[in-house]
C-alpha cells in the first residue's frame, strides 16, 4: 500500500478544488461578486471604486435598510448597548429587545410563539431539521421549487419525503393520499417564489392540509413586508392563517439581517431546546434587533411603502413590454428578465455595468435550470420613472449587442 505524506495529500486535494473551479468557469458558471458600498444618502445606489452604480437586484424590496428612522435605532442602540451580545441566546445573549421582537412576530401572524435566528436560511433549516427529526416517522411533502435551505432541513433528516409538482394542488392530493389519515404529515412550501415570482395556491393547499391531516411550514420571506394590509405576507393577504408554521426574514423588505419562524409554542420551544444552530450561536446583536424592531413598525403602518412597490413594478412591466424585451409577468413584485445562456447573461450584465452604471446579477444554474438564465429584477419605491426608463433603454441595447 502506497503512503501518500501530507504535502502530497494537500496537493491533490488543493488540485481538486482548483480543478471544480475551472470547470465552473469554464461552463460560465463561476460566481463573481462586485464589491460595492451602498448609499444611504442615495438609495438605490452602490459605490464600486469611483463609480457610483444604480442597484437593480436588491432583496430590499421597500429600502428600509437606508431609512433614516431604521438607521437612526440601530446607530441609538449601539451606543446603549454596543455592537453585540456577549455569547449565545441561553449565555447571556437574550436582549429585551429580542424578547419583544418574537412577542410581536407572534401577534403579527396569530400564532402562539416565535423564535429568531440568525438568517432565513439558518430558520428554515434548523426548524424543519429539528422538528422533523422529534417524529421519525413524519413524512414530508415538499414542493419541487422550493429554497436550498427548506431542502437542506428536509434532507438533513433522512426522512421519507415526496417532491411533488412545483405549485400543483392535484399532484400533492395524490401524493398526500397514499398515507393513512394518522401518518404524521408536514407540507412545506413557499408563497412567493424568487425565480419566477409566481405564488402559490395558498388556500388549496391548506385546504389539503385538513383534509389529509398534515401540518404546514409556509416560507413566506419573499411577501413578508410586501404583500397583506400590514406586510403580513401572503397569508394576511388572503386573510387564510391556517399554517401551522410561517417563517420569515428581515434580511429583505424589514431591511436588516436574520429570520423567524412563528407557530405553536410547544413545537418552537423545542425548537429553541434542541436545535444546534440556535443554541450554539451568537445572538444577534441587540441594537440589529432594535433596528428590526423600527423596520417591522414602518411596514405595519405605511401602506404607501407596498403601494409605491406595486406601481413602480407595473410601471416597469410595462416599459419592458413595450421595449419587447421578454420577462415572466408574474403576480408579485419581483421581475425575472429572461437572458438565456451562461455566457450571454453574463455579457450583458457586464455591458450593463462597464457601461451604463447599472448592475444586475445573473442568475445561471443551478439557481434555475440552464437554458432559463435570467436577471431578477426589482424596482423598489425611490425609483423615479426617469430611472426606471434608463434602466429599461440601457438593457435593450445591451440585449441588441449581446
Amino acid at each position: 500500500m502506497t503512503i501518500i505524506g501530507s504535502e502530497a495529500r494537500e496537493a491533490v486535494l488543493l488540485g481538486e478544488f482548483r480543478r471544480r473551479l475551472d470547470d465552473l468557469k469554464v461552463n460560465g458558471l463561476y460566481r463573481e461578486f462586485i464589491a460595492g458600498a451602498h448609499r444611504a444618502d442615495d438609495r438605490g445606489q452602490t459605490q464600486y471604486g469611483d463609480r457610483r452604480l444604480q442597484v437593480w437586484c436588491s432583496n430590499d424590496y421597500l429600502g428600509l435598510s437606508q431609512h433614516p428612522e431604521v438607521i437612526l435605532a440601530q446607530i441609538e442602540s449601539t451606543f446603549r448597548h454596543g455592537t453585540g451580545n456577549g455569547g449565545s441566546r441561553n449565555i447571556a445573549g437574550t436582549s429585551a429587545s429580542h424578547v419583544e421582537l418574537e412577542e410581536r412576530l407572534a401577534a403579527w401572524h396569530g400564532k402562539e410563539r416565535a423564535l429568531i435566528f440568525s438568517s432565513g436560511y439558518v430558520a428554515n433549516f434548523e426548524s424543519l431539521s429539528t422538528m422533523i427529526s422529534a417524529v421519525p416517522d413524519t413524512v414530508v411533502f415538499s414542493d419541487a421549487l422550493n429554497h436550498r435551505s427548506l431542502i437542506e432541513g428536509i434532507s438533513r433528516t433522512g426522512c421519507r419525503k415526496h417532491v411533488f409538482r412545483h405549485n400543483d394542488v392535484d399532484a400533492l392530493e395524490s401524493d398526500l393520499a397514499q398515507y393513512p389519515i394518522e401518518q404524521p404529515k408536514i407540507i412545506v412550501f413557499e408563497t412567493v417564489y424568487s425565480m419566477d415570482g409566481d405564488v402559490a395556491p395558498l388556500s388549496a393547499f391548506l385546504d389539503l392540509a385538513e383534509r389529509y391531516n398534515a401540518l404546514t411550514f409556509v416560507d413566506e420571506t419573499h411577501a413578508i413586508g410586501v404583500r397583506g394590509p400590514t406586510g403580513g405576507g401572503l397569508s394576511e393577504e388572503l386573510g387564510d392563517h391556517r399554517a401551522t408554521f410561517i417563517q420569515g426574514v428581515f434580511g429583505k423588505a424589514i431591511g436588516t439581517v436574520g429570520g423567524y419562524v412563528a407557530g405553536p409554542d410547544s413545537a418552537l420551544d423545542y425548537v429553541r431546546s434542541f436545535a444546534p444552530g440556535f443554541i450554539f450561536t451568537t445572538a444577534l446583536p441587540q441594537a440589529g434587533v432594535d433596528a428590526t424592531l423600527k423596520g417591522l413598525e414602518l411596514v405595519q403602518r405605511d401602506g404607501e411603502l407596498r403601494v409605491a412597490l406595486d406601481s413602480g413594478t407595473r410601471y416597469t412591466k410595462n416599459a419592458l413590454r413595450a421595449a419587447g424585451i421578454e420577462f415572466i409577468d408574474a403576480d408579485s413584485h419581483l421581475v425575472p428578465v429572461m437572458v438565456p445562456g451562461a455566457e450571454r447573461v453574463r455579457r450583458v450584465a457586464r455591458h450593463l455595468l462597464d457601461d451604463f452604471g447599472i448592475y444586475v446579477q445573473p442568475i445561471n444554474f443551478p439557481s434555475v435550470p440552464r437554458g432559463t438564465e435570467r436577471f431578477r429584477v426589482t424596482v423598489a419605491p425611490y425609483r423615479t420613472r426617469e430611472q426606471i426608463d434608463y434602466f429599461v433603454q440601457a438593457l435593450s441595447a445591451c440585449l441588441a449587442d449581446a
